[in-house]
């Protein structure tokens, strides 16, 4: 006759759980929307009791803007290569979104932005990434200014003119064919070249050259 021990139960550490719970729900997030972000999916994903995310999270909305927080700050990183010239960052910018690579984070954004309406916490959030995001991008233009590779133009001005071509081109994400037309693919390249005095087609000139 045999017997077996059962293995022991790892108990995380507070800080490791909340991580883990945060990560899971900016994964179904990303995957799903926020809508999906439910306590109860939460602990489904980990194979806990949803009591465990309750003790971490005891208001869901909490839960649910941690995590457009999360995602919206990880996909940065990928948009924002810190690498190169700044003509050679902000291709592979432009690059990441006419590639497709950008449309789980466009959705994430037209999700958030339709229900910050119903949630101000949401509405606030929405608020520092948007900022985040012209911070980063104003910066790699005032480089790019600096070093002569764009023309003299206001740094700020040229980053609200291309976000809103991200957004703009962005807002066709959930539709059910995605058009091909260059006046869209290319809509966010055209804007930028446009706003920072670079040749039509430079950028793609560049990704082409680093290929």
């Amino acid at each position: 006759m045999t017997s077996s021990t059962a293995s022991p139960r790892i108990r995380k550490q507070p800080e490791e759980r909340r991580e883990e719970i945060l990560e899971c729900a900016a994964d179904i997030a990303i995957e799903e929307g926020l809508e999906r972000i439910t306590l109860r999916a939460v602990a489904a994903r980990l194979g806990v009791r949803p009591g465990l995310i309750t003790h971490y999270y005891p208001v869901a909305e909490d839960l649910v803007v941690a995590a457009f927080a999360r995602a919206a700050v990880t996909e940065r990183e990928h948009f924002f290569a810190a690498e190169g010239t700044p003509v050679e960052r902000l291709a592979r910018f432009v690059h990441h979104i006419e590639r497709g690579a950008s449309l789980p984070l466009a959705r994430l954004w037209l999700n958030a932005r339709h229900l910050s309406r119903f949630s101000p916490a949401l509405d606030a959030e929405l608020e520092v990434q948007d900022a985040l995001d012209r911070e980063r991008l104003t910066r790699l233009i005032d480089d790019g200014i600096a070093a002569g590779d764009f023309s003299p133009v206001d740094a700020e001005t040229a980053c609200i003119r291309i976000l809103i071509a991200v957004d703009g081109g962005g807002s066709y994400v959930n539709a059910s064919a995605q058009s091909k037309h260059p006046a869209h693919t290319r809509v966010v390249a055209d804007v930028a070249e446009w706003t920072l005095g670079l040749a039509p087609g430079a950028l793609g000139t560049v990704v082409a050259r680093e290929a």
